[in-house]
């Protein structure tokens, strides 16, 4: 049956092996199961809730991916993504969406992207962003994650003068984030499977020694889905022009990421023909699902995971190295008391809450995600200029929006005073004259 379905002879792959592609595969992005619902608590929305959307959007877009694409490529909420959600969408008082409707939008940007990759319109999508620009958000967004990250861990804190500055060494939430950042460190730089996640449980292990966190059991059935379960709200977009572009960093994100991420794996897992992914419509159909699915859910945009590749690595080449790791994200829903234990939070001085035990995993995603900076132009200054605004005002801002924004608004007023204004795709000037009238308020 695994034979007929999947063509593992044809891949020149086993059943074990795809086994333990699988399992690998999970144990790289395992560590969404546990930032996520810290991260979408920030606006409201129940932990328990999330964990148990995040588990299942990832599952069933997974095994979507498997059986329409037979891609060994696994899908899960979006880290970049759901920053955006939280910090640019819902806490940003310009916008301040309740997070039901933010779901919303997420929906309508799974949908649009389900329509464009089911006619195959994806291609004339794609020509609309300048590459170093799309690379320069994809910076942008890891800096600002890091920036997150440390702001958790209390290694910055905030500063009346210099705005912000070192935390607090001697206290034991910084000091258990410094060792969950070492000790994740020193097992990626051996090539640890699942070095993310054992920092994770090691960072956990540590702080209920401390007695900073409380033992909460490890195993219990899952917690209800019904606080986030079509919870969503459809808003009106055309009433609120703000919201346009919301919906346009919703769709352009989750574009790019997973064509990205496909074609990253498909060259590692040699599953180009003729220097194409055959099936790039289903798998682009698969992550639009997930997308549109999660949202339902209740939880922010599902994408294609970078983190895949460890699994292809490991010797995954078909859909059945998804079919494990999607078996295992079902089995996590019932570790839900271990997700309360790494999601607790810790009441440090200044009333801030700090997350020692997840934000090492933020400092070292977005410090991955840094490695775009190679991709941009920096020999034309039309490019190079945008670019590097777009990656500083991200963070500076802490916004994805006002990044993006003034990426638009430099690259389209450069390309223009050069005479180069072919060089971009009529949407992105629209896209800035919008952000200018909003900044001069007059939309």
């Amino acid at each position: 049956m695994l034979e007929k379905l999947f063509g593992l002879r044809a891949q020149g792959t086993t059943v074990k092996r795809e086994v333990v592609a699988g399992c690998t595969t999970f144990l790289t992005l395992s560590y969404i199961i546990f930032v996520q619902p810290v991260m979408l608590s920030d606006v409201g929305m129940d932990r328990g809730a999330v964990m148990v959307a995040t588990c299942l959007s990832s599952a069933g877009a997974t095994f979507l991916m498997a059986f329409l694409a037979n891609y060994p490529v696994a899908l899960a909420p979006a880290m970049g993504i759901n920053a955006y959600f939280v910090y640019d969408v819902c806490l940003n008082p310009a916008i301040g969406l309740p997070w039901q409707e933010a779901l919303g939008i997420v929906f309508l940007s799974g949908l649009l992207f389900m329509l464009l990759s089911f006619v195959g319109l994806r291609e004339a999508i794609m020509n609309t962003l300048p590459v170093s620009l799309h690379h320069a958000i994809a910076v942008g967004i890891g800096v600002f994650i890091t920036f997150i990250g440390l702001r958790m861990s209390g290694m910055i804190t905030g500063h009346p003068v210099t705005f912000v500055t070192l935390g607090n060494f001697e206290s034991a939430p910084v000091l258990l984030s410094v060792f969950g950042l070492f000790v994740t460190l020193a097992l990626m730089a051996k090539n640890v499977r699942g070095a993310m996640l054992i920092g994770i449980l090691a960072t956990a292990a540590l702080s209920l020694l401390l007695g900073l966190v409380t033992y909460q059991g490890t195993v219990a059935m899952p917690p209800p889905l019904a606080p986030t379960f079509f919870a969503l709200r459809l808003p009106n977009i055309f009433a609120r022009q703000e919201l346009i572009p919301v919906l346009f960093v919703f769709f352009a994100q989750d574009m790019f990421d997973s064509i990205g991420t496909l074609t990253a794996t498909g060259h590692k897992g040699e599953l180009l023909e003729d220097g194409k992914l055959s099936k790039a419509r289903q798998a682009l159909l698969s992550d639009a699902a997930g997308s549109a699915g999660g949202a339902l859910l209740g939880t922010s945009t599902v994408t294609c995971y970078i983190e895949s590749i460890s699994g292809i690595a490991a010797g995954g080449r078909t859909g059945l190295t998804g079919i494990v790791t999607g078996c295992l994200m079902l089995l996590s829903l019932f570790f839900y008391p271990l997700v309360r234990i790494v999601g607790a939070g810790y009441l440090a001085e200044g009333n801030i809450t700090l997350y020692p035990i997840i934000a090492p995993a933020l400092i070292i995603v977005g410090c991955l995600m840094l490695k775009e900076l190679v991709h941009i132009n920096w020999e034309d200054i039309t490019e190079a200029i945008p670019g590097a605004l777009t990656v500083v005002i991200t963070p500076l801002a802490f916004s994805i929006t006002h990044g993006i924004a003034f990426g638009f608004i430099s690259i389209a007023f450069m390309k223009l005073v050069t005479r180069r204004r072919k060089e971009l795709h009529p949407l992105i000037y629209f896209f800035a004259v919008l952000f200018i009238a909003r900044y001069i308020g007059i939309a």
